[in-house]
This record gives structure tokens, sequence and C-alpha cells, in this order.
């Protein structure tokens, strides 16, 4: 064992302070390991910080929390005695259509049933059940895909359908509002919908929402960062920021080391020491489309065309599914489409303290293939215009983040990825490589834990938890 502060302590080391690295840090330290976090930034949260410019306060990154509200680690914490508090829109989910229709998710199976007319019967029959066992669900879904699950037949009735393009199980529907709702969602794949399992995205996120809410953090997304911080200390780990690891001579010595980066800076780190079949499938990692973001200063509400939408915390614009899929397949080919898939953030409808007087915060960002070296802001404003005609005339500020900028934000967002690696079919299951064990890096002690690793993407935590409850059967091992 390396040297602990104390006799017989186990030690970590955890690269990385993102949401993941967080987590893991804090399970192993609850566990009685002595824990250090080295960040690159200045600053530890990764794509789970905000900003204040003018009295507003907007998200960098992750916004709209509908895996993060359930998520086991994070309920486990209690981090209202931290301050954070989860804050609710009256609609979670709007899709406007040309013409003024929309599709609209509430957090109730039967409102959203009731609001997609013919559409009704088949969404209660899609989502009601998985809605309701969805807690029981996220023990086998939030982590790795291929292992014995906890509860197979549950997972079974949920996972058939997860395995289909979601091009596919859109038919299930009748109505452009339903088509358009769940490919909204589905999109959040930043995959081509007809590529298989891009049904799982849609599915996990509705379901998701439907048993918790798409709710935003009171203050910010920050506040989710700066809960985790005060547990952190509570536990006396220690978080040393500014420190960019790039090589293995700059770890300190410890029984393990938990990565939360992406798998091609993993390589780079450790070089050589990676065994070859770990080294090839890391370089390899494939990264997926990029987000070009815009931030926007509002004057007033967004004037939408649908009054209901101007209720929704979160807006799809994108027209209806074969646009959607249209535009899907045109950035992963490297194309930058006209008329771009925009997801938006009303997060100040259900947190009205990150306004100024009558001036809102409007979260945006655009799919756009990656490494994209244009501007899309213009495109952006586009599709705003389209579905809220004068929206233009409402903005008294705005802040640009390209593809570029995202990944100097947050290194792991490469070329602008901020997913941390394309969710195709291999990845998604398999998670950075081809292997049952997703967490490894194939040098004893050594784990990764970044969104790269399943169950992906967002503020949850659980890559990390997965990954340190791993860290803490190889330590218990090395005691044996």
């Amino acid at each position: 064992m390396a040297a602990g502060r104390g006799a017989g302590v186990s030690t970590a080391v955890v690269v990385g302070g993102g949401p993941n690295g967080l987590a893991a840090a804090i399970t192993l330290a609850g566990r009685g390991v002595d824990v250090t976090v080295l960040e690159a930034c200045d600053e530890i949260g990764g794509g789970v910080r905000s900003s204040s410019e003018g009295g507003l306060v907007h998200d960098q990154c992750a916004a709209i929390h509908p895996m993060a509200v359930g998520s086991a680690f994070l309920s486990g914490l209690g981090l209202d005695r931290h301050g954070l508090r989860w804050r609710w829109p009256e609609i979670d989910c709007a899709h406007p259509l040309d013409g003024g229709g929309a599709g609209l998710l509430h957090r109730s199976v039967e409102a959203t049933a009731a609001a997609l007319g013919e559409d009704g019967g088949r969404w209660r029959a899609a989502f009601g059940g998985p809605a309701a066992r969805f807690d029981v669900l996220a023990q086998d879904i939030m982590g790795p895909l291929l292992r014995v699950p906890k509860h197979p037949l549950a997972l079974a009735r949920f996972g058939a359908p997860t395995v289909l393009p979601a091009a596919v199980f859109t038919r299930l529907f009748r109505t452009p509002q339903a088509r358009a709702l769940f490919g909204g969602v589905a999109a959040h794949t930043f995959q081509p919908l007809h590529h298989p399992l891009t049904s799982a995205i849609g599915l996990g996120i509705i379901t998701a929402g439907h048993r918790h809410g798409w709710p935003v953090a009171e203050g910010g997304s920050q506040a989710i960062t700066d809960a985790l911080a005060a547990v952190l200390a509570e536990l006396g780990v220690k978080v040393e920021t500014g420190v960019h690891v790039t090589s293995a001579a700059q770890l300190p010595p410890a029984d393990v080391t938990m990565f939360d980066i992406a798998p091609t800076a993993v390589a780079d780190i450790l070089g050589d020491r990676l065994p070859r079949r770990v080294a090839h499938g890391f370089r390899r990692f494939r990264y997926g489309p990029g987000a070009f973001k815009v931030d926007f200063a509002v004057e007033g509400p967004v004037p939408w065309t649908n009054p209901q939408v101007g209720r929704a915390g979160t807006v799809h614009l994108g027209g209806d599914f074969d646009e959607i899929a249209a535009t899907e397949r045109d950035i992963h080919a490297g194309r930058m489409p006209r008329r771009p898939f925009v997801l938006v953030g009303q997060q100040y409808l259900a947190d009205p303290s990150r306004s100024s007087g009558n001036v809102n915060p409007v979260y945006s960002y655009a799919h756009v293939p990656h490494g994209y070296t244009g501007d899309a802001t213009e495109a952006i404003i586009g599709q705003f215009e389209r579905f809220a005609p004068g929206f233009r005339e409402r903005i008294v500020g705005m802040a640009v983040r390209s593809t570029t900028e995202m990944s100097v934000y947050n290194p792991n967002y490469v070329g602008g990825d901020i997913c941390t690696g394309a969710k195709d079919i291999r990845q998604l299951v398999f998670g950075p490589r081809t292997t049952l064990q997703p967490y490894r890096v194939g040098v004893p002690g050594m784990f990764i834990c970044s969104a790269a690793t399943p169950p992906g993407p967002g503020a949850h935590g659980m890559c990390g938890a997965n990954a340190a409850e791993q860290a803490l059967t190889f330590l218990a091992r090395a005691v044996a």
C-alpha cells in the first residue's frame, strides 16, 4: 500500500474534478480512503458550473437535470443541507412546430397523454409502466449494460424497445406532436436517428422525467457542484486546482487513481504503461458532433407563437421528426445544416432568481459538426425567429461559445462534443473500449470514470460512483 496520512489508510488520486470525479472522490472518502482531487481548471465542476453577468445567472453547460434529480448517488448525500434546491417548471419540455402546434411533455404521463390526442393512449402505454418502475429500473440502467441485472424482468420489458432506432420507435405515433416530441429528446444522442439504440436515450430521459421531472438547480447548476464541494470538505478530501496532469510522472503515489477525463487523454498520460489493447482502444475512441452555445439576455419573455411553449423549462427547436432526423444526419456527416437542432433552456421560469428585473437569461446551443469552425449564432437566432417572431428585437446581450471554446472550457469536450464521446452502438454499450469492464484501464489500481463510461453524460455522478465501487473492491482484495 502507498503511504497515506495515517497508518494503514488507503490513498487515492482523482484526476479531473467534474461531477464524476467528485462522485468518485466522495464515494472513496466516505469509505475511509485518503483522497486528493487534481483539477486542471481554476475551479472544480467540469460541465456543472454557472456564471453571473449583469445580474443574470447562466449555466455553462449542464442545465436541466432529469437524470440527476433521481440519481441514487446524489439522493443519498443529503445535499439539501448544503443548499441544493430543485425547482420545476410548469411544463418540462416543449417542441413547437411550424403553424403553431407543439408537443408538450409534462411530468405527469396522464397530462402528457391528454395533450397528444389520438396518440395519448400510445404514449401512456409506452411510458406509464416504465415511469412507475423507474427507480427500480435505474438500479440497472445507471450502470454498465453488459452485466447480470438486479431486476431482469423489469429491465427486459424496458430494454426491448431501446435497441430500436428512434426512427423506428417513432412509428408508434401518428401525430406530428408526439413524433417530434420523442424525436427531439432522442436527438440528445447527437446521433443519426436511424441508427440502432438511438431510442435508448429518448426512452431513458423521458421515463426519468415522468418519474422525477426536468428540474433546474436553484441559483444555477453551480449549486450542485458547491454542494458536492461541501461534502468533500466534510470528508477531508484535498482539492488542488490549476494542476494539469499531462504525464504519469506527475501522478502522486496512490493505491488507486481515478481519471475523470477523456479516454484519449488517459492514453496520453499513461503512454506505454497501458496494455497495447487498451491503448489501441482509447486512442481509437470516437468523438461525436459538437455544441455551439449562445447565452442570451432577453428583455421580457420569449415571444413564442404558441404561448404554452412559454411555460416550458426546456424547448427543442427542430421542426417535425423528419427534419430532426435530416439535421442529425447532416452534422454526423460533417455538414452544417441551415436549420440546426437547437436546445433552449428557460431555467428562469422555475428559478426567477436567475433574472434581473425584466431581463431574463435564455440558454441555447445548436447541434453542429464535430470541431465546427464557423459561426452558428445567426442560425440559432433564425430558429428562435421561426417559432418566436420578434425574438431578435428582445435580445439585449449575448455570449457565444464555439466548439473550440467549448473544448477550452472543458478539455473533455473534444471538438465541442459535450457528451464526452459519440454515443454510437459500440460506445453506448461498452464504453471507451470493447470490454465487460468499462471502468478499468488495464493498469492495476487505475480506473476511468468520466462520462465516456456508463451510464454516460449528465450531472448524476453515477459514472464516478460506479467506478469508485470497483476501486474499493480492488483495495479490499489488495488488503486480503
